[in-house]
């Protein structure tokens, strides 16, 4: 087991350095001299000096070529340095140490709730195949599927100010135990719930074509026992799998969730720095986006072996 996690992070390590090469090229060539255009958005009474912008670019090291600078932050990174904003000129470590345990407890809270609904309905779905209740959990599945974050949080918004009296709407962030957090949770787990009940809906129908299934309910096990200790297990190998790539959508839906109902969380400070061409800071978001995905996929990859022993036989193989 440990020679496997060796070897995923052996073959990780080139793809997180793709991943950096690639956002800091976009970085690099993208929409501008970020010094330039910290200027050119500063207020009216601030003169724009092209010698003074000059001075803070060389300050910054960001009048050399791009493969020196490319290194250079590579070579920070290492030492445990992220850098400072260019905006703010904090420490972008210290930005991000506060924001990412708002994001942390919101995508844990969101796999939970999304594995503890998707799951036991995907299951039911699957046991009444082509029934009422089939046909309704899965309808379901699909309207919420097509409901993406960025048009699910401002609609609810928008209908929460229109029913609920001035300073009742949640907003902002009061911890994982508030209640303000349960509409970004909803909103967050739309499309990862529809995507885990079908997957759960799927794997039951074809567990339940099994010999070792038909066997058990002929001798007369009752159904429930079935559905619990002959169907559900071979069931989460698949799920499993599922949980580990809806990290990304979770990433993703973040960003605007997070925007929509004022969470400090780091989908916040992504578009803060998106928008004033923070390198540094997305740079770091970056990083520990493309962290989260790969341990997710690790995570699925350790709990294959529990679930089904015949992976780590194939593995060790």
């Amino acid at each position: 087991m440990l020679a496997h996690v060796l070897r995923r992070l052996i073959v990780w390590v080139p793809s997180v350095l793709l991943v950096m090469l690639g956002v800091y090229a976009l970085a690099f060539y993208g929409a501008g001299d970020p010094i330039k255009l910290i200027f050119l958005r500063a207020p009216g009474d601030v003169a724009y000096d092209p010698v003074k912008i000059e001075a803070i670019r060389v300050e910054a090291g960001l009048d050399r070529p791009f493969l020196v600078q490319f290194f250079s932050y590579i070579g920070n990174l290492l030492q445990g340095n992220f850098g400072n904003s260019l905006t703010s000129g904090r420490s972008v470590w210290a930005m991000v140490s506060a924001a990412a345990p708002v994001s942390g407890a919101l995508g844990l809270m969101t796999i939970l709730v999304t594995a503890l609904v998707a799951v036991p309905l995907g299951m039911v779905a699957g046991l009444r195949q082509n029934s009422r209740l089939d046909y309704f959990i899965l309808g379901t599945a699909v309207a919420l599927w097509a409901i993406p974050a960025y048009v699910a949080g401002p609609l609810l918004m928008v209908l929460l100010l229109m029913v609920l009296p001035d300073g009742a709407v949640p907003y902002g962030w009061g911890g994982i135990f508030s209640v303000k957090l349960i509409l970004p949770l909803i909103v967050l787990s739309f499309q990862p719930i529809a995507l885990i009940l079908r997957q759960t809906r799927a794997a039951v129908i074809e567990v339940m074509s099994e010999d070792y299934v038909r066997t058990a309910r002929a001798k007369g096990v009752p159904e429930i026992v079935v559905a619990l200790r002959h169907i559900l297990r071979p069931v989460l190998t698949p799920v499993v799998t599922q949980l580990g790539l809806i990290m990304i959508t979770i990433v993703n839906g973040a960003i605007f969730v997070e925007l929509v109902f004022g969470l400090p969380g780091l989908g916040r400070l992504t578009v803060q720095a998106l928008i004033n061409n923070d390198y540094p800071v997305i740079l770091a978001v970056t990083l520990i986006g493309s962290f989260l995905v790969m341990a997710s996929n690790l995570l699925v990859d350790l709990l294959y072996p529990l679930l089904d022993p015949r992976a780590a036989d194939v593995k060790g193989s």
